[in-house]
């Protein structure tokens, strides 16, 4: 793994999250309660569950990043994923982790929800997410340890957290969006 400009990687981070929150506003935001539940055509989660399961990684992993930013160094120039970090960003994304991965039950959101304000919190998460990205400018990426949700024992880089989460929220907008029906386009 080799080091990267802290700053142009959070630079990417930021126009991914801000693409995921433009996605969310212009495809999902006006759509019918209807539409938002529809469960996908192969028995898979339909565009609210794909945003609520998102939902449920943001308020675990926003408030651990806030507490790790609070005690967190100044920045760093430059920023080197470790081995478990770069492991689980290629693992999440969906266009290097093809392989189907089962969620954990307390990650696994039921039918049935209230689609809008599944949407409306997914909207206010990636705004944090952005506030938490450009305040990241002012810390050493790889200094700050995230607990993983999985097992706080575990703990990987900022850099890598933020890597991670926004893969995973790559993976399941691009789930969300094949849900779509073809007549909006």
């Amino acid at each position: 793994m080799k080091s990267v400009n802290s700053k142009e990687l959070l630079d990417q981070l930021e126009s991914r999250v801000e693409s995921h929150l433009g996605e969310a506003t212009r495809s999902f935001q006006n759509l019918s309660e209807e539409v938002l539940l529809q469960p996908a055509t192969n028995g898979g989660w339909s565009i609210a569950q794909c945003l609520e399961h998102l939902n449920r990684y943001g308020s675990y992993y926003l408030p651990e990043i806030k507490k790790g930013m609070a005690k967190g160094v100044g920045p760093s120039e430059k920023f080197k994923s470790s081995w478990l970090g770069s492991y689980f960003t290629k693992m999440m994304s969906p266009d290097t982790g093809k392989r189907k991965i089962t969620t954990f039950k307390d990650y696994s959101p039921q039918p049935g929800l209230d689609a809008h304000v599944v949407i409306a919190e997914f909207i206010s998460q990636q705004e944090t997410f952005l506030e938490y990205l450009r305040a990241a400018r002012s810390k050493d990426l790889g200094k700050i340890r995230i607990a993983i949700s999985i097992s706080r024992w575990i703990k990987l880089k900022l850099g890598d957290t933020f890597q991670f989460l926004i893969a995973h929220n790559e993976r399941h907008i691009r789930q969300a969006k094949r849900n779509l029906p073809s007549d909006l386009f």
